[in-house]
């Protein structure tokens, strides 16, 4: 099995550095033309299914990126992105930070002393869930000798790949945090996964 995972295009609150988490923001038209050139570098790649978070800019990013192949395409919620509950739609840019807590970006530099906003998730809860998607679908038997979509976002993206590695909270961005419309390859034999890359971008040079 081949799983492809990519991280949704461009989005207006990535621009303004808002936190997006559940907010179900849509792509611009950068993000749209990126997953489209993504797209193209995969032209080749027979796709025989898609998981997509449920919120726009995932689903969105995966239709353009498949363009005019006709595969399933089903939504996960487990793959959806980390909820910054009260914060959501707040700027965390150094130049407009807006975040009641001073600290918040401990998220991004020290993850192992993140502190939860009020009614958000915490990065075990993203963790737990994104790691019982990967052990679901690297297990279903009708999928031992498939290609596989996952269109899914920045953090959840990174518990996607950590699902298959040991690490401690404080390398939870090993790596760094996914560009938009970059894609990581996990090949799967007989139940174990092996990382082939990741953070991969393929768009064409303007």
């Amino acid at each position: 099995m081949n799983i492809y995972v990519i991280r949704h295009g461009q989005t207006p609150w990535n621009v303004e550095r808002r936190l997006q988490g559940r907010s179900d923001t849509d792509l611009n038209e950068i993000g749209r033309e990126m997953a489209i050139e993504t797209g193209k570098a995969f032209q080749k790649v027979h796709f025989d299914v898609v998981f997509t978070s449920p919120l726009k800019r995932a689903r969105e990013t995966a239709e353009l990126f498949l363009g005019d192949r006709k595969v399933p395409v089903i939504e996960e919620p487990r793959i959806q992105e980390i909820s910054f509950g009260d914060y959501e739609g707040l700027t965390c840019g150094k130049d407009n930070y807006s975040i009641p807590d001073p600290n918040f970006n401990d998220f991004f530099e020290h993850p192992e002393h993140y502190q939860t906003p009020p009614n958000g998730e915490s990065l075990e809860e993203l963790g737990a869930r994104t790691k019982a998607f990967m052990e679901d679908i690297m297990h279903r038997p009708e999928l031992q000798d498939k290609t596989v979509l996952v269109s899914s976002h920045g953090c959840a993206t990174r518990g996607i790949l950590n699902s298959i590695r040991s690490f401690e909270l404080a390398d939870f961005w090993h790596g760094g945090v996914p560009k938009n419309c970059s894609v990581a390859l996990i090949h799967v034999e007989n139940g174990q996964p092996s990382l082939i890359y990741e953070n991969r971008t393929f768009l064409e040079e303007k």
